[in-house]
């Protein structure tokens, strides 16, 4: 995630307050009571604030929060102050959606972050778009929220418009984590469990195509249940079938638990999954040694990159309760993305922003390109992050470790 400086000038942009003519507020004031005259530009953030997964959504959340408090810090936007306003979605579609509709009511709003999960984004998406009003997840890996859902035949089609994330998708992560499994783990009888939703269904998916492809062997699949908590049956299947690892397609609550009981069933395997795994909250949720497991998750680990370190010390700076977490970079980035994008759009605009400010950030964000905290940030055709850089990791005693990064390649 290298990040040579917070502060991307992509334009100059002309002196003089932005002025507002349908969005934003320029009562003389901005929202937090500041004098002078500037423009409040909002960023709305949709992300699980509680419940099981409100770790990697509080880390969203306060990651867009320093971004825009850089930004105002630094005046990155002449005569703009951002703003965040947040939205707990629970890691539920029809919270998301209702969201999505509260976002496209309040004007001040002109870009949104978020949301973490693919199941939720895909009841955002409609929502957004009617309204021209751009999203950006820092977390969403489904291909088909960003290319259709013919993806998979070859057929890409662009659904929305207003769609973009700077996490790459599964169709890499997917193939990234059978590439391993396969060539570097050595594992040839690999037995498939999916949580029967968007991301965790469709993850699997192409992970065992991928492993299939590569000359391994599916020994079994079997699904369960989000919230359920009891995976003896298919732990026992997994000893049955002699497999030699385990994937899963799904998040850390579940797959800790089914870490736990395929070891205690008497499986001495590993369980590998994805980003939804990749959190300190699966090792914790399992009561059986798990040291041996993987995950993949998109990037590189933070920590490591010349880039993020002025993200990581500002952070820490700020005091937040809870950590960046794993998307933490990511939703910078993404906030950065549409600051660089309501720049771009004054600029177009002699100084102030248009009446369709919304649309015009919409198509300003498709030309976004800066150096941020994980890498070049830029997106393709169909709103994807063009940054493919993907790690793995190991459960090493009981900590997350980085064994393997890489920019993946076709």
């Amino acid at each position: 995630m290298r990040h040579r400086s917070l502060l991307i000038m992509t334009t100059a942009i002309t002196a003089g307050a932005l002025t507002l003519s349908a969005c934003g507020s320029r009562d003389g004031k901005d929202s937090s009571g500041d004098k002078g005259g500037k423009t409040t530009v909002v960023i709305g953030v949709d992300a699980p604030l509680t419940g099981s997964l409100s770790a990697l959504g509080q880390g969203i959340k306060n990651s867009v929060d320093l971004a825009t408090k850089i930004a105002n810090k630094n005046n990155e936007v002449e005569g703009v102050t951002f703003k965040v306003k947040s939205f707990d979605d629970q890691a539920v579609p029809s919270s998301g959606k209702q969201n999505a509709t509260s976002m496209v009511d309040d004007e001040e709003i002109l870009g949104a972050v978020g949301p973490l999960n693919s199941g939720v984004a895909q009841s955002m998406q409609g929502v957004f778009d009617k309204a021209d009003l751009a999203q950006v997840s820092p977390a969403n890996t489904n291909p088909a929220l960003s290319q259709g859902d013919n993806w998979a035949s070859g057929k890409k089609e662009r659904p929305f418009k207003t769609y973009f994330r700077t996490a790459t998708t599964d169709i890499i992560q997917g193939r990234f984590a059978a590439q391993y499994y396969y060539n570097d783990a050595k594992k040839r009888k690999v037995f498939v469990v999916d949580d029967k939703q968007a991301y965790g269904a469709g993850l699997a998916k192409i992970f065992a195509a991928e492993f299939k492809r590569l000359g391994g062997k599916v020994v079994g699949t079997d699904h369960l249940t989000v919230k359920e908590t009891d995976f003896t049956g298919i732990s026992n299947k997994v000893k049955s079938t002699k497999a030699d690892s385990v994937y899963f397609g799904g998040q850390f609550p579940e797959g800790g638990l089914l870490s736990d009981q395929v070891k205690q069933a008497g499986a001495d395997v590993p369980i590998m999954g994805g980003d939804g795994i990749y959190d300190p909250a699966f090792i914790k949720a399992s009561g059986t040694s798990n040291d041996g497991d993987l995950a993949t998750s998109v990037g590189y680990p933070v920590e490591q990159l010349d880039s993020a370190k002025t993200f990581v010390k500002n952070y820490q700076a700020q005091g937040y309760k809870d950590p960046y977490a794993a998307y933490g970079g990511y939703s910078y980035d993404a906030a950065w993305s549409i600051i660089q994008a309501v720049k771009q759009v004054a600029a177009d605009n002699d100084g102030k922003l248009p009446d369709d400010a919304r649309a015009k950030i919409t198509e300003a964000l498709g030309k976004v390109s800066f150096d941020g905290v994980t890498g070049k940030v830029s997106f393709d055709q169909y709103g994807d992050t063009t940054n493919k850089q993907l790690t793995v990791y190991e459960v090493k005693k009981g900590a997350w470790k980085s064994v393997k990064s890489a920019t993946f390649k076709d």
